[in-house]
């Protein structure tokens, strides 16, 4: 304890000194390392005491950093929690969807217009990605993704296209225009489709079967006639 009237230099923790039996080398060190915690401990308040203001301390700073972690979260992992809250599949970050919605933010940003057809009908836009089911959502005036997510979904037709059935991927972008603006996309897709066989494929491979059956039929029936008079097969 602490004499009361005594000078706060005359008070000093009362921490036993480590003896482990090792060598002397070791026992210097260890000393040293108890030396220096010792050092870091405010001189009015006992070890306890420390110990609460500094988890006190810790637990404040977890509070002031907890908004800053969550806003972290990637966009596709936000999609992702929200559809799985309403029964839809997650979704992951698509280098193809990624490149569209960047562009088409790209264009709002430099005419400072919100508009789907600013760089070209959606369609067009989307045939690189391969998908057969996909949406676009279009947004400006926050800088955080949070808030613009919150934006869409409390839009129906956003909201919608958010919950686009068996999507399974998406891209997001944003670009800050010369007034300041900042310019959302999002476009989220299906799994890639396979390339479908043309017409003039699935012909030729129709018409190729056919002479090839008629071919074989007209062989058997050579084999099978061995003697032919007047054009009649014995």
């Amino acid at each position: 304890m602490r004499l009361a009237g005594a000078p706060v230099s005359a008070y000093r923790h009362r921490v036993p000194k480590i003896e482990l039996g090792y060598s002397t080398v070791w026992n210097n060190k260890i000393n040293g390392l108890r030396a220096f915690l010792v050092s870091l401990l405010p001189w009015k308040t006992d070890l306890g005491t420390w110990m609460k203001s500094l988890l006190s301390l810790c637990l404040w700073l977890a509070a002031c950093c907890y908004p800053a972690l969550a806003q972290a979260e990637s966009p596709a992992t936000m999609i992702s929690g929200y559809r799985t809250q309403h029964g839809e599949g997650r979704v992951v970050l698509d280098a193809t969807l990624t490149r569209i919605a960047h562009e088409q933010a790209v264009a709002m940003a430099a005419k400072d217009r919100l508009d789907h057809d600013v760089l070209g009908p959606f369609n067009s836009r989307i045939s690189p990605a391969g998908a057969g089911r996909a949406a676009e959502n279009i947004a400006y005036g926050y800088d955080s993704f949070p808030k613009t997510l919150d934006q869409w979904i409390n839009s129906s037709g956003h909201r919608r296209n958010l919950l686009l059935h068996n999507a399974s991927r998406v891209g997001v972008a944003s670009v800050k225009s010369s007034t300041g603006r900042t310019y959302w996309a999002m476009v989220i897709a299906g799994d890639y489709e396979r390339p479908k066989a043309t017409k003039t494929a699935t012909k030729t491979a129709t018409k190729s079967s056919k002479q090839a059956t008629v071919a074989k039929r007209k062989s058997h029936a050579e084999e099978t006639c061995r003697l032919k008079i007047l054009s009649i097969c014995l």
